[in-house]
């Protein structure tokens, strides 16, 4: 293999980040990257069951419609990262549903075509099929900009200095998912967010067995003990005479997706019926793929790194960016309502956890396809409360800068509470 040319080297093999237990090639025992890849299942959870959980209702759609599209959505998740980690870029990377995505399927959700519709099913089907028919038209941008290798060219000019703020911005930008999410539920938010920042940054060096499990684990500790705390909080009933806002963000029992869920559901291309095309549509999706190249540009950037692999060379970034359109292509076919982009939140895990190993990601691929179709045991999962996951995204989000993120998220949620509302 050629040696890479002087102007591909961002930083020299000396400056790779230190103190990393895992590299690209290198891996764990498979029992420990068995448990790392479900830590990254588990995050990649949140952002899959947001997205449809806010979007679904507002098409007319029903509780068992929400829960086909979180099932579709972590099913071509998991194709589309074992693609990306086997044929793309090949880095330790999650290719997940992205937010970038929301305001051109909302623009969609509310054509007046589709909102004078009155049977909620009917409408459901109708805008899910043209935000199908979107996703389709506009991923054609990042497979002609990544195979032919014209995203290449342009890579060329991306300086360390100029990719450092959007490596930044990818995480800031999503400040309101922070700690305004946080809020919502302060009883468990707080006490995640505490444990979480406790274990992984604190107690890190804590050794069983001569393995940081503190570390290594903090994701999966913390859930688990402030899931097992939640769910205390709603069997003692707590919750029970507080407004419907407060039970929907704090109960465990509040999500209806495994009653929901079926035993066994294999999703499937044009499960909701064909694709619906419209202009006005896909030009705006476009413009949320074209923030999806540049976002996923910078990411790629930041796991090489977190991963203490050699910076990726133009081509290789161009052929990420290629099989990235394929990944929103398999989006429009599958209906999974939200385009796709690297997880900025899973490349944040890579830093806290010191393993940059591709094989973990692999693995974590294979249990969003094995939940996705497995309905109840995936869906007892997706019921952990968005307050967990926001408390978690308030670190990994602000990896590039902690005290930055809660800087900006921390007076997003009294602006949103105060001035927002309309009161002191």
């Amino acid at each position: 293999m050629a040696a890479p040319k002087p102007e591909e080297i961002s930083f020299p093999p000396m400056d790779q980040l230190q103190g990393l237990e895992y590299c690209i090639d290198s891996n764990p025992s498979w029992g420990e990257a068995i448990a790392l890849g479900f830590q990254h299942y588990i995050l990649a959870l949140g952002t899959a069951v947001m997205i449809p959980s806010f979007l679904v209702p507002l098409m007319g759609g029903t509780d068992g419609d929400k829960v086909r599209v979180v099932q579709t959505l972590l099913f071509v998740e998991g194709i589309n990262t074992l693609l990306q980690t086997l044929f793309g870029t090949r880095l330790p990377t999650v290719i997940g549903g992205s937010y970038a995505f929301m305001v051109p399927i909302i623009s969609i959700i509310h054509d007046t075509s589709l909102m004078s519709i009155e049977d909620n099913h009917v409408r459901f089907l109708n805008t899910m099929r043209a935000v199908q028919g979107a996703l389709i038209v506009a991923s054609s941008i990042q497979i002609i900009l990544g195979y032919s290798q014209m995203w290449a060219i342009c890579s060329r000019f991306f300086s360390p200095l100029g990719m450092v703020p959007v490596i930044a911005l990818v995480g800031f930008g999503l400040f309101d998912r922070g700690f305004p999410v946080v809020g919502r539920c302060v009883e468990i938010g707080i006490p995640m967010l505490i444990l979480f920042i406790a274990f992984s940054q604190y107690l890190k060096n804590f050794l069983t067995k001569q393995l940081p499990i503190l570390e290594r684990f903090a994701l999966l500790i913390s859930i688990t003990v402030i899931w097992a705390y939640a769910h205390l909080l709603t069997a003692s009933g707590t919750y029970k005479h507080r407004p419907e806002l407060t039970q929907l963000n704090c109960r465990t029992d509040k999500a209806n997706l495994i009653s929901s869920a079926p035993w066994i559901k294999i999703p499937y291309p044009l499960q909701w019926g064909a694709p619906t095309f419209d202009a006005g549509h896909a030009f705006g999706m476009m413009a949320a793929v074209l923030v999806s190249l540049i976002e996923s540009t910078g990411a790629y950037k930041a796991a090489s790194r977190l991963a203490s692999a050699t910076p990726p060379p133009a081509h290789v970034l161009s052929r990420g960016i290629g099989w990235q359109g394929i990944g929103i292509l398999l989006n429009g076919l599958f209906g999974t309502l939200s385009g796709s982009t690297v997880s900025v939140e899973n490349v944040g895990l890579l830093g806290s956890t010191r393993v940059g190993s591709r094989r973990v990601i692999q693995i974590s691929a294979g249990f969003m396809i094995f939940f996705s179709i497995l309905g109840k045991f995936g869906a007892l999962f997706a019921s952990i409360p968005f307050t967990i996951f926001a408390a978690v995204y308030c670190v990994l989000f602000g990896l590039v800068g902690v005290a930055l993120f809660l800087g900006l998220s921390v007076p997003e949620y009294f602006r949103e509470y105060t001035a927002k509302a309309l009161h002191g």
